[in-house]
């Protein structure tokens, strides 16, 4: 499938009821869901299993299965988010599964992780658990992170590494009232991570 076919797919994907933003729940936007996908699948990436880790509404998790995934499974602390992933992905027609689960309490392996953690805006450091808890039960992790992470992200994986990185706009709707515009385009970067 054509990465602009999987965006226009994602693009029915319903977003949060009514996002915390304690929990940092921005909507992965689907052009963004579609660039990272496309990347882990043209790598081979997402034949396997997939966790979504911090699934959310289930962008990236329905969209791995729409690319072929053997099995995804979708991990969350928000139960209302996870029954909008449930009824996400019954729309799109897709079988994923929707776990809730502290994110330091997933257990299992799939061969990818794709994920997009915390920035940590609202607490410093909300991205490590997530990025520890993907380096534990994965093989290979795809993970969007602030632009100018790369050092942080070098040091703090340890034995892994980074096999490729890149830069890209995320573009971020207003999502809560400290917001000032309707829609603010940040960079991020993208991150393959190989143990």
């Amino acid at each position: 499938m054509k990465q602009r076919k999987l965006e226009m797919l994602l693009e029915r994907v319903e977003g949060f009821e009514s996002p915390s933003a304690a929990l940092e729940q921005y909507a992965t936007p689907a052009v963004l869901a579609a660039e990272i996908l496309h990347f882990a699948y043209m790598q081979g990436d997402l034949e396997d299993t997939v966790f979504d880790l911090g699934c959310g509404t289930g962008i990236l998790a329905i969209g791995a299965k729409l690319l072929g995934a053997r099995e995804v499974t979708g991990f969350d602390l928000d139960r209302k988010a996870l029954e909008t992933a449930r009824r996400n992905a019954e729309s799109m027609g897709v079988d994923v599964e929707f776990v809730h689960a502290d994110i330091s309490e997933i257990e299992g392996h799939a061969h990818t992780v794709v994920m997009n953690p915390p920035f940590g805006a609202q607490a410093k450091g909300n991205d490590r658990p997530f990025l520890l808890s993907a380096l534990r039960t994965s093989d290979v992790v795809y993970s969007i992170h602030n632009s100018g992470s790369h050092d942080f992200i070098s040091r703090f994986i340890g034995d892994a590494r980074i096999s490729d990185w890149y830069t890209t706009a995320f573009p971020l709707k207003r999502t809560f009232k400290f917001h000032k515009k309707d829609v603010e385009i940040i960079n991020v970067e993208i991150y393959r991570i190989m143990r």
